[in-house]
């Protein structure tokens, strides 16, 4: 891995990829979810915990069972995406860890340490999620990220025994721009940077 990408690779990834609100009707296969996760797995996670977990909600009954969770401004663009990804956290992501991580027996020291354990399992599901976004974008398909649906009503309908907790959301399908909002602008160098 020498050679950057092309500008048209970074465009679709990064520079000229939107946010969107709205999509076509034309449907995101089981194929193509699952070579979503095949390229996300390989983001780097601490220890290789792979705390993230995800639900792709596609059917009608699925997407009932979302509707009641979900915000007033995000609830008519989930119900029409053609997907609707849970971005959620294993709270028990330890259990694998010996199998991922075979340097040494982690697992104790997650089991010791609560508040770690949800400090990792948060932090890796949100790095996850972002991988997630980009594995999409690298696909031709199109995201909308978001907050905006009660966590607590989400987890005890669709993770009841407590093991799963949601993080975000992500509308996932083939982009409509006639749904785009003008694009934000993202800050200087200068502000956000610093090189020591």
């Amino acid at each position: 891995m020498t050679s950057a990408l092309s500008d048209a690779a970074l465009a679709q990834l990064f520079t000229q990829a939107r946010t969107f609100n709205k999509f076509t009707d034309q449907a995101v296969s089981d194929a193509t979810l699952a070579q979503l996760y095949e390229l996300l797995k390989w983001g780097p996670t601490t220890m290789n915990s792979q705390a993230g977990r995800f639900v792709f909600v596609r059917s009608a009954e699925a997407k009932e069972r979302l509707r009641p969770t979900l915000s007033p401004g995000n609830l008519d663009k989930t119900m029409a995406a053609p997907v609707c990804v849970i971005v959620a956290m294993d709270t028990r992501f330890q259990e694998y860890i010996t199998a991922q991580f075979p340097a040494y027996d982690g697992r104790p020291m997650f089991d010791a340490n609560p508040e770690m354990t949800q400090t990792v399992a948060f932090r890796n599901s949100c790095l996850q999620g972002a991988y997630l976004i980009l594995a999409a974008r690298s696909l031709g398909l199109d995201c909308g990220p978001m907050g905006g649906f009660n966590n607590a009503a989400l987890d005890a309908e669709f993770f009841p025994d407590g093991r799963l907790k949601s993080n975000f959301l992500v509308n996932l399908g083939y982009g409509d721009a006639s749904g785009n909002h003008p694009r934000g602008p993202r800050l200087a160098f200068d502000v956000s940077c610093q090189i020591v």
